[in-house]
């Protein structure tokens, strides 16, 4: 038996990248002899084992067949008598098929170290084009690897493969996988980009597809564009480090706009109430997590009203501060403002701006949170009121304490967009 290092760990070597997993490929061996030599049987739908001491995982090294259309329509063959060079060239992209021996010798039979040197994404041979997963994971790797272009032949052979239905194959549960680990990259704009460019965009996800070519005004978006403001805020939210359903909620703020009627343009009037309902469609298919659904929808319901709110008097910010569910959710909401700042500073020549309602709004909550309202509560209830009617004493107390931090009138209402 002999053990090689392969795929992401010896890609991120070459890149000077950190490395944090290691994979490895063992071949000449079988599944009883990894079993006695203590390694963990840990693959179900082919032998991948544990090393005793590393953990890291092991792989017999294998062949696979298609059988079916999707990704789950493959047959896998692993026996002694598959060779390294048969297991590398089933894999995806030439820079994920280089092996490395003990020795430190590399084995390369498909020029990675050539395309990683060239930056190009490569697809190793036409058995690319029999897992559309491959279409959603060369598009993260555009997006974490952004100095890197796509092949022409590779992008021809996506293409082929979205006409010919393979992407439609998928499972919802593996494109969000996909999804959520590329908005999760150093430039999500790029996976974007290269799902556009392949077709796949507009199967998977016909709600983002549909916002390029759609304007804006120029006042509030000099990128005018709608998938450009998008990508330009997707870009934004990585690059203030936001977490995964920050970056969801960025990716679905204004969704709606997409579904504006032309007569309409480029006012979007009534755009968050059509990205609320848009979102959750997508959310329920993709079967997007609970809280990046949530999160989500707050945001593309109320962040106009976030950017707008130094307008409002104390009355309309705590009406805006009970419908983000502030009070209750302080720490959600500090992510609902992180994503209004991504929306704000994605924009052409807004990139380094300070978004300023944040710090405002982080004070209004204060003044909202500093209310006693148990005190309140105990002394209305002490007069013998009760119901709405303590409700609407805390209301009050907390528009004064509003009105009070942030020298605002009592009541104000809350402008028209």
């Amino acid at each position: 038996m002999e053990l090689y290092e392969v795929g992401g760990a010896v890609r991120d070597a070459l890149l000077g990248r950190a490395v944090h997993d290691r994979d490895w490929v063992a071949v000449g061996a079988t599944p009883q002899q990894l079993v006695d030599a203590g390694y963990l049987p840990v693959g179900r739908d082919f032998p991948v084992f544990l090393h005793p001491q590393t953990r890291e995982e092991v792989a017999l090294a294998r062949t696979e067949r298609k059988t079916a259309p999707g990704y789950h329509g493959f047959a896998f063959h692993a026996a002694p008598e598959v060779t390294l060079e048969d297991d590398l060239a089933r894999r995806d992209l030439t820079i994920n098929a280089i092996a490395r021996g003990a020795d430190g010798r590399l084995i390369d039979p498909h020029g990675g170290q050539r395309d990683i040197a060239a930056r190009v994404l490569r697809h190793v041979s036409p058995a690319f084009a029999e897992d559309p997963v491959r279409v959603l994971r060369l598009a993260r790797f555009a997006a974490r690897l952004p100095d890197f272009t796509v092949a022409p032949e590779t992008m021809t052979l996506m293409q082929g493969m979205v006409v010919a239905g393979e992407v439609d194959a998928l499972v919802a549960e593996r494109v969000w996988q996909e999804l959520a680990r590329g908005l999760m990259e150093a430039r999500p704009s790029r996976m974007f980009e290269v799902l556009r460019a392949s077709g796949a965009l507009a199967r998977l996800l016909p709600e983002v597809e549909r916002l390029w070519g759609v304007p804006q005004r120029a006042d509030s978006h000099p990128e005018i564009d709608t998938g450009v403001h998008l990508m330009m805020v997707l870009d934004m939210s990585a690059r203030l480090a936001a977490p995964l359903a920050v970056r969801f909620a960025c990716l679905g703020h204004d969704l709606g706009k997409g579904t504006t009627p032309a007569d309409m343009l480029p006012r979007h009037l009534g755009h968050e109430a059509r990205s609320v309902a848009l979102l959750r469609a997508l959310g329920e298919r993709l079967r997007v997590p609970l809280d990046c659904r949530e999160l989500a929808e707050v945001v593309a319901r109320e962040h106009g009203n976030l950017h707008r709110s130094a307008e409002f008097g104390a009355a309309a910010l705590l009406r805006l501060l009970e419908r983000c569910d502030a009070i209750r959710k302080p720490r959600r909401f500090e992510q609902v403002l992180l994503a209004c700042e991504c929306d704000a500073r994605g924009r052409l020549g807004f990139e380094d701006s300070a978004y300023t309602p944040a710090p405002r709004l982080c004070s209004a909550l204060a003044a909202a949170q500093s209310v006693a309202t148990a005190d309140i509560a105990a002394q209305a209830m002490a007069r013998g009121q009760r119901g709405p009617a303590v409700g609407a004493i805390i209301q009050r107390a907390r528009i004064a304490a509003l009105a009070k931090a942030l020298g605002l009138p009592a009541e104000r209402d809350e402008p028209e967009d």
